[in-house]
């Protein structure tokens, strides 16, 4: 079945629009179960699009607008972790990680600060988040503070490190692969990578102040007995090292995706089903197989390891936006955009590098706005088109490719700002939840937000100077500036 046309009249992105900021008060309010929010709201869809005259979403469209590259990605990526929990890695990852901290909890969030963010940006920061949440909860929980305190700035550097590259978030996979934006995997770092690092360094600083007795200067001090190894050990080894292997592979899946296109839940499943697949090969070696046999392994993994919830969380979110996406709600505000920049530019007679510095300031600021709110990645492939035009009639030259660092930047920094806004929030705080630790909307949103608004400032400044000074000068000053902070960290004092 084909199903029906969604209507894109005014009233019919109303309905969507008013939905999807009742789902929004709805998980701020934090009443009740997050996940229960976006299934009432798809009812909510469905119920008038199939008993009223306003088609918003038909099924068959609900599901195009699921996002099975993301699920299958969550869901091969949790399965990995939960193989990886059989070999006993993360408690004696964490007992070298606390040895180097000497139990210090302002420096091992910093270890786990500048490794997620690191990370994140030759992975995707969904991977990279599922990969250290159990060194971070561990950590936490050894130490004795606030899990907060390291998951949320952790969550925050995933989105900035994966800012920093070509393969790092989905936006920028998305603006990469166009050939309107005629950007490579070598002009991402070369002009992102700068102001990410600096975006990271105020992250560690404002983490530190936003949480002084876990992991601010209160918490400065060294905690021997914390930092005591557990004696964990390792466990089943010939089923780490092909695990390790195997992960391996799968990231070189990643990180070729511009070569390969292949969409990254292809290696990640591909690989999960190998590393699956050695996993019961190692436990049946040494176990004799009972009539218990199936709850080990496989069926052990699917009901402890991967969180049904948040993939749920996800489904749901995705037909909102593709309702978004199908009533030409997203459309509407992106035009909405292009008018704003044009009038902005004829009422103030603004020169044209003045009138690439004010497009590039309203890309960036509207879309860390949506980002927060809807996700990134609709909102990023409507955008694209807008931007390519916008290029045209400012026929900007060179300088042009300041919307697309706009863009990029907005898109990735602003999910940042609520729970909602990026898939990584999502799972970080549904593992979290797993583990009896809560970390309600509002929690996420009053530090999410400050960072947001912080690194999208610091955006700003970026690309004001970008144009104004020029991207050589402004990428060489700032990797010298980094370069002696990083050299005078590395002399004071352990």
């Amino acid at each position: 079945m084909k199903g029906f046309e969604s209507t894109q009249d005014a009233l019919s992105q109303a309905i969507v629009a008013a939905i999807l900021v009742g789902v929004f008060v709805i998980l701020a309010a934090d009443r009740v179960h997050r996940v229960l929010v976006p299934i009432a709201a798809v009812a909510l869809l469905w119920l008038v699009s199939y008993f009223t005259p306003f088609r918003l979403i038909s099924f068959e469209a609900a599901k195009e607008a699921v996002d099975l590259n993301v699920i299958l990605l969550l869901f091969s990526m949790m399965a990995l972790v939960g193989v990886l929990k059989t070999t006993n890695v993360f408690p004696w990852a964490v007992d070298r990680l606390l040895e180097r901290s000497r139990g210090n909890p302002s420096r091992a969030a910093r270890l786990i600060i500048w490794f997620t963010g690191a990370l994140s940006a030759i992975l995707d920061n969904v991977t990279t988040v599922i990969f250290t949440y159990p060194m971070a909860s561990e950590m936490a929980r050894r130490l004795r503070i606030n899990g907060s305190a390291f998951f949320l700035p952790m969550v925050m550097a995933a989105n900035i490190g994966g800012t920093a590259t070509l393969i790092g978030d989905p936006p920028n996979v998305l603006i990469g692969a166009d050939p309107r934006s005629g950007l490579s995997f070598m002009d991402f770092i070369y002009h992102l990578t700068v102001p990410c690092t600096f975006m990271m360094v105020v992250l560690v600083w404002y983490s530190r102040h936003y949480w002084p007795q876990d992991i601010g200067r209160a918490a400065d001090a060294n905690h021997e007995a914390a930092a005591q190894p557990t004696g964990a050990r390792l466990q089943n080894l010939p089923l780490l090292r092909v695990t390790c292997w195997i992960t391996a592979l799968i990231f070189l899946g990643f990180m070729t995706h511009t070569f390969t296109h292949m969409p990254v839940a292809v290696p990640a499943v591909i690989g999960v089903a190998a590393i699956l697949l050695a996993e019961d090969y190692y436990y049946l070696k040494e176990h004799k197989p009972t009539e218990e046999e199936r709850r080990h392994g496989v069926l052990d993994i699917l009901e402890k390891d991967i969180e049904w919830p948040t993939l749920a969380f996800f489904i749901f979110l995705f037909i909102l936006v593709g309702a978004a996406v199908a009533t030409g709600l997203i459309e509407s505000l992106a035009q909405a955009l292009s008018q704003i920049i044009g009038g902005v530019s004829r009422t103030l007679a603004l020169s044209p590098r003045a009138t690439l510095l004010v497009a590039a300031l309203l890309i960036l600021w509207v879309s860390g706005f949506l980002s927060a709110v809807i996700d990134n990645i609709p909102y990023t492939a409507v955008t694209i088109p807008l931007v390519a035009s916008l290029l045209g009639r400012l026929n900007a030259g060179p300088d042009g490719q300041v919307l697309w660092w706009a863009l990029a930047l907005g898109a990735c920094l602003g999910g940042n700002g609520t729970l909602i806004g990026a898939s990584a929030n999502v799972t970080v705080t549904g593992l979290a939840e797993k583990e009896g630790k809560r970390i309600s909307f509002n929690e996420f949103t009053a530090f999410g937000s400050r960072v947001a608004g912080l690194t999208l400032l610091m955006s700003s400044v970026y690309l004001a100077m970008w144009l104004y000074i020029g991207s050589t000068i402004v990428n060489v000053s700032g990797v010298v500036l980094l370069t002696i902070f990083f050299a005078a960290r590395l002399r004071r004092p352990a």
